[in-house]
C-alpha cells in the first residue's frame, strides 16, 4: 500500500504551523478531513490545540467568537468541497461583523485540478466577495507571504479587519519550503498599528464637542479598544450614551451617561451625534435625518466602513478611537462644556425609571393560561444568578429581542447585523474556552438552538462550561406573530416542544426541563454547579417581544421598523416640496 511522504517541519504544512504559533495562535477551531491532514497534524505536532467542532460553520463562529472576546485573530480550518461550503455562512457573518478570523482549507493535488476531483470546487470565487483576502497558494515558496499578508488583512492593516481566506493543494501542503525564503521577518508578530488624527481635525471636534447642548455618544465594534478614553469622555463632556450590541458592556449600565432605555427619544432629540467605531447601518436608522433630526455628526473610526457609510460626518476622525479621545481630551483641557445637564440628567432620570420597571415587570412576568413561562421572568432568575463579568450570548429572533433588553455581563455577543441566528452554542462553546473562570450564559430560542444543537457535543468533549438556556416556544414565534397579524394564517412557522434537555443528557451534559415559573430559580442554581448545562424552558408563544411590534419582520421599504418607516416617508415628502 502507498503511504504519503512522512510530515516534517520544513514542508508547507509545518511551515504553516509555526508561523501560526509564532503569532500567537493557540487555538484552532476546525472540522477534519483529508484534504488538510498535512495541515492539522502538523499544528497539533506544534503544541497548537484543535477545537473539533460536529459543523463547519460552529468552526467559523468559534473563531470568530474568540476574536471578538479576546481582541486576537480567530483560526479556522476547514477541508474542501462541502467543508467549506459549510462554513460560508460563518465567513458571511465575520465578514458582517468585521471580525478578525483566518480560515484554511485545501483543495485537491494540482495535478487533478479541474478534473473533476473529490470536493473540487472553486472555493477562492465563492469567498472572495465576503472576505477582505481570498487565496489558493500553489507554491510552497510563496505560503509564507501569503500567510502574512492574510493575517495583515484580518487584522485591518489598510482597510476594514474581517475574515480571510487560504486554502492550499495537498500536494502544496507537503512540498518543501525552501530554507532561503524562510525569512525570520515572517515568524514576527507586527505590534497593531495606532494611527493618529490629524490636528486640525482635532481641534475642529472639540469645537464642535464643547459647544454641543445634546451630545449623544454611540460606540460599536471598532471601540471596544477604547474604553478607558470613552469613560473619560463622557465624564468630562457630559455626554449622554447609547451602547448597541457590538459594544454591550463597554460602559456599565450604572454610569450616569447611560441611558440604554430612551434610545428612541434621545436620537430625536441630540443635537450632536458622536458615533465611535460604529456603522450606521440598518439598527442606527441609516444615520437618516428623519431620525437623528438636525443633529451634527461627529465620526471616528480606524476603519474606513465605520467613518463614512451612509452619512458623511460634520468632522470625520480616520484614527485609533482611544488614540483620537485621547488628542481631543488633552486638546480641550479645561474647556467647560456647554452640555445642557438639565437635558442629560432628565434623560438619565427617564432611562432610570424606565430600567426599573422593566425589572419589576419581568419580575412579575405572568405565565399564560396553561401555564407556560414569560420570556421575561426567564431572563429576570437568570439576571439576578448572573456575575458582573459574565458573557452573554443572546441568540435567536423573538427571544433575542427580549434577551438584547433583559440581559447584561461583562461582554455580550448576539448573531450581529447579519441576523445571523443559530451562533449561540458555538460563541457560548468559544467564550468558555477562551475564559474558563467566567460564567458563560447562553439565551437562546429554540429555533435558533436547532442550528448548531450538536455543538453540545463539542462543549462536553472539550471542556466548555457554558449554561444553555433554551426558550422553548415550538415555533419560530416572531413569524407566526407577522403571519398572524399580518395574512390572518400560520404557515410552516410551528414546531414541536421538542425536549433539548433529553438530547443534552445524551451527550453527558447536565440537563433539565423546566415548566413552571416557580422552579426556575432552583434549575438555574442547579445547574449553574453543573456545568456545562442546559435548561429547556418552556415558555409562552402568546409573549409578544418588542421586535415582533415593531413591523421588523415584515421588512418595511425604507427602514427596518415600521415607526421609521413613517417618519421616513413624512421626512422625505416633507423635503420634496422644499
Amino acid at each position: 500500500m502507498m503511504q504519503p511522504p512522512k510530515l516534517h517541519a520544513d514542508m508547507a504544512a509545518g511551515v504553516i504551523a509555526r508561523f501560526l504559533k509564532a503569532h500567537g495562535v493557540d487555538r484552532i477551531f476546525a472540522l477534519c478531513g483529508g484534504h488538510i491532514m498535512p495541515m492539522w497534524m502538523q499544528c497539533d505536532a506544534e503544541g497548537i490545540r484543535i477545537i473539533d467542532v460536529r459543523d463547519e460553520r460552529a468552526a467559523v463562529y468559534m473563531a470568530h467568537a474568540y476574536s471578538e472576546l479576546t481582541g486576537r485573530l480567530g483560526v479556522a480550518m476547514v477541508t474542501a468541497g462541502p467543508g467549506m461550503t459549510n462554513a460560508m455562512t460563518g465567513i458571511a457573518n465575520a465578514h458582517t461583523a468585521r471580525a478578525s478570523v483566518l480560515v484554511l482549507s485545501g483543495v485537491p493535488p494540482q495535478a487533478q485540478e479541474n478534473r473533476g476531483a473529490l470536493q473540487d470546487l472553486p472555493h477562492v470565487d465563492m469567498v472572495r466577495p465576503i472576505t477582505r483576502y481570498a487565496r489558493t497558494v500553489r507554491e510552497p515558496a510563496l505560503v509564507l507571504q501569503e500567510l502574512d499578508e492574510a493575517v495583515s488583512r484580518a487584522t485591518g492593516e489598510g482597510g476594514d479587519p474581517g475574515p480571510v481566506y487560504l486554502d492550499f493543494p495537498t500536494d502544496t501542503l507537503r512540498g518543501t519550503v525552501p530554507a532561503p525564503v524562510q525569512l525570520a521577518e515572517h515568524f514576527q508578530p507586527k505590534a497593531p498599528l495606532v494611527l493618529q488624527a490629524d490636528a486640525d481635525r482635532i481641534n475642529a471636534a472639540v469645537e464642535l464637542l464643547w459647544s454641543a447642548k445634546r451630545p449623544l455618544v454611540i460606540t460599536g465594534r471598532g471601540a471596544r479598544r477604547a474604553k478607558k478614553e470613552i469613560n473619560a469622555l463622557l465624564d468630562q463632556l457630559g455626554a449622554v450614551y447609547l451602547d448597541t450590541g457590538e459594544s454591550k458592556g463597554l460602559v456599565g449600565d450604572e454610569h450616569p451617561s447611560f441611558i440604554g432605555a430612551m434610545r428612541g427619544a434621545v436620537m430625536g432629540e441630540a443635537d450632536l451625534v458622536i458615533t465611535i467605531g460604529r456603522k450606521m447601518d440598518f439598527q442606527l436608522a441609516y444615520g437618516s435625518p428623519a431620525v437623528f433630526s438636525k443633529a451634527k455628526l461627529l465620526r471616528i473610526a480606524d476603519c474606513p466602513g465605520e467613518l463614512r457609510d451612509n452619512r458623511r460626518g460634520d468632522v470625520e476622525l480616520f484614527a485609533h478611537p482611544a488614540a483620537a479621545i485621547s488628542a481631543i481630551l488633552k486638546a480641550a483641557a479645561q474647556r467647560i462644556p456647554a452640555t445642557d445637564k438639565d437635558w442629560a440628567h432628565g434623560m438619565r432620570e427617564q432611562h432610570e425609571s424606565r430600567s426599573r420597571k422593566l425589572r419589576e415587570t419581568m419580575a412579575n412576568a405572568p405565565s399564560d393560561s396553561e401555564g407556560r413561562i414569560h420570556p421575561n421572568r426567564v431572563l429576570h432568575e437568570l439576571q439576578a444568578r448572573m456575575k458582573s463579568d459574565a458573557v452573554v450570548v443572546a441568540d435567536g429572533g423573538d427571544f433575542l429581542s427580549f434577551a438584547r433588553v433583559g440581559l447584561s455581563g461583562g461582554s455580550y455577543l448576539d448573531p450581529g447585523s447579519l441576523g445571523c441566528i443559530g451562533v449561540g452554542t458555538a460563541f457560548g462553546v468559544s467564550a468558555s474556552l477562551a475564559y474558563p473562570d467566567r460564567q458563560v450564559v447562553v439565551a437562546t430560542g429554540d429555533g435558533a438552538f436547532g442550528f448548531n444543537a450538536m455543538e453540545i457535543d463539542t462543549a462536553v468533549r472539550h471542556g466548555a462550561k457554558p449554561l444553555i438556556v433554551v426558550a422553548n416556544n415550538g415555533a419560530w414565534q416572531i413569524e407566526v406573530h407577522d403571519q398572524t397579524d399580518t395574512h390572518g394564517k400560520v404557515v410552516g412557522t410551528r414546531l414541536q416542544f421538542a425536549d433539548h434537555a433529553a438530547m443534552a443528557r445524551a451527550f453527558g451534559m447536565h440537563a433539565r426541563r423546566v415548566e413552571r415559573a416557580e422552579d426556575l430559580g432552583a434549575a438555574i442554581d442547579e445547574a449553574m454547579q453543573n456545568l456545562p448545562a442546559l435548561l429547556d424552558v418552556i415558555v409562552s408563544p402568546e409573549a409578544k417581544s418588542s421586535d415582533g411590534k415593531s413591523g421588523l419582520a415584515w421588512i418595511p421599504e425604507l427602514q427596518p421598523l415600521s415607526t421609521w418607516e413613517v417618519a421616513e416617508q413624512q421626512w422625505r415628502n416633507a423635503e420634496a416640496v422644499k
